[in-house]
C-alpha cells in the first residue's frame, strides 16, 4: 500500500500510555496476587511494582515497534486496530514480558524456577486480558 504515512504515537504519548498501564495494573493486580498466593500485601505490592518496572521498559519498546510495524505494513494507526491484531499485540507483549520477568519472580519470592514460571504465566494471563481492555480503552480515549 502506498499513500501518506500513518501517524503513530510520539514518545511523550507512549510514556503516558505506559505509565497509566503499569500504575493501574499494580493497583488491580497486587491485591489479586496476594489473595491467590497468600503473600502479604506488602510482599505482593513490592513484587508487582518490581515486575512493573522491568516490564515498562519492555512495553515501551514492544508497543513502539508494533505500532511502527502496523503503520508501515498495514497502513493503520493503533486506534484503528482490529480485534485480531489486538489479540496478537496482547499475546506478543505478554510472552516477552514473561521472559523478562521470570527471573525477577525467582529472585524476589524465593520460588523455584518451575513454580515461578507457573506464577509468571498466571500473571501473564491476567495481564493479557487487562492489556486487551486497557489498550482498547486507551486507543478510544486518546486516538492518534
Amino acid at each position: 500500500m502506498s499513500g501518506a504515512p500513518v501517524r503513530v504515537r510520539d514518545l511523550r504519548e507512549r510514556i503516558v500510555q505506559t505509565l497509566a498501564f503499569e500504575a493501574l495494573g499494580v493497583l488491580l493486580i497486587a491485591p489479586l496476587y496476594g489473595f491467590v498466593s497468600g503473600a502479604s500485601g506488602s510482599e505482593s505490592f513490592k513484587l508487582i511494582v518490581a515486575l512493573s518496572v522491568v516490564v515498562m521498559a519492555w512495553s515501551a519498546a514492544f508497543n513502539s515497534a508494533f505500532d511502527r510495524f502496523e503503520a508501515r505494513r498495514k497502513q493503520r494507526v493503533a486506534s484503528a486496530r482490529p480485534n485480531s491484531a489486538r489479540l496478537v499485540h496482547a499475546l506478543g507483549h505478554e510472552l516477552g514480558a514473561t521472559i523478562v520477568s521470570w527471573p525477577v519472580i525467582v529472585w524476589m519470592t524465593g520460588m523455584g524456577w518451575w513454580q515461578a514460571l507457573f506464577a509468571d504465566v498466571a500473571l501473564s494471563l491476567v495481564y493479557a486480558a487487562y492489556a486487551y481492555l486497557f489498550h482498547l480503552g486507551f486507543d478510544r480515549l486518546r486516538p492518534v
